[in-house]
């Protein structure tokens, strides 16, 4: 929403209040499609399985074919999206590729990842939502 426009506001008008505030906090439309161009990486059930094993071990081509099943071919592609999106980098070593996660923060999103998937099958998930109008938290 362009900053000459006037935000929409709720019937009961308190909502308005902090509308702008959060809009004006949000980063650029530009590094929002990034984000969600980075997030795309983790949609696929292959990649996170590669991502997975890379976090417990650096590995070449044909083990992670052998830890998850994929052929070489599947692997090496999923791997070059995972470059393409900086989460994994590669090392050689004579003729031997050896790839790992591209640092700390790879392996940090997908231990959240599991973490959060693992309350929602338990049943429960801790809700930190403001309410609108409150300063109460659910």
């Amino acid at each position: 929403m362009r900053k000459s426009e006037k935000m929409p506001v709720c019937s009961g008008g308190s909502t308005g209040e902090y509308l702008e505030a959060i809009a004006s906090s949000l980063p650029s439309d530009e590094r929002v499609i990034e984000l969600a161009e980075f997030l795309e990486a983790f949609g696929d059930s292959s990649r996170i399985k590669i991502l997975l094993a890379l976090s417990k071990h650096e590995l070449c081509t044909c083990d992670i074919s052998a830890i998850t099943g994929l052929s070489v071919s599947a692997v090496s592609h999923q791997l070059r999206v995972l470059r393409d999106k900086k989460l994994v980098k590669y090392r050689r070593a004579g003729r031997n590729v050896y790839y790992s996660l591209d640092d700390e923060h790879v392996a940090a999103i997908l231990d959240i990842a599991l973490k959060h998937t693992g309350e929602e099958r338990e049943g429960y998930q801790v809700h930190v939502v403001k309410e609108a109008g409150s300063g109460r938290r659910r």
